[in-house]
């Protein structure tokens, strides 16, 4: 029982980690990108863009996340963790409104609703189906 309970922490603590990560990753990149002057199809001014510390600190966390996630599905179900961890997409919108002054229509948020009340559905089973 005990360990079992453990296991659930440390999945929840991992998935905690991997949504906080995506988000900053995500964030990050797109503030960064958005204060860059347009690329457009030259491959070289995007690798430039990447000594931008808000686009490295978006390229870092994005791969620290992906990292983490391999942890989580070595720790859960396919089936539990990809739609958990869509939660990430409900809280994009939210940074891209807040911080990034995105308008966000009205469609975009009834979306991302669905997605969190498909999240919050798969997140109240177990994590492993066996």
């Amino acid at each position: 029982m005990a360990f079992s309970r453990g296991m659930h922490l440390r999945t929840y603590s991992v998935l905690l980690l991997f949504i906080a990560l995506k988000a900053i990753g995500n964030l990050s990149l797109a503030w960064g990108m958005k204060h860059l002057p347009a690329a457009g199809a030259n491959p070289l001014s995007y690798i430039r863009a990447m000594l931008d510390p808000f686009v490295a600190l978006g390229v870092v966390s994005l791969i620290v996340a992906l990292l983490t996630r391999m942890v989580l599905l070595s720790l859960a179900d396919l089936s539990f963790v990809l739609p958990v961890t869509a939660v990430g997409y409900v809280i994009a919108a939210f940074l891209g409104k807040i911080v990034l002054h995105e308008v966000v229509t009205a469609e975009r948020w009834m979306g991302t609703i669905l997605i969190f009340i498909g999240a919050a559905l798969v997140g109240s089973t177990g994590e492993k189906s066996k």
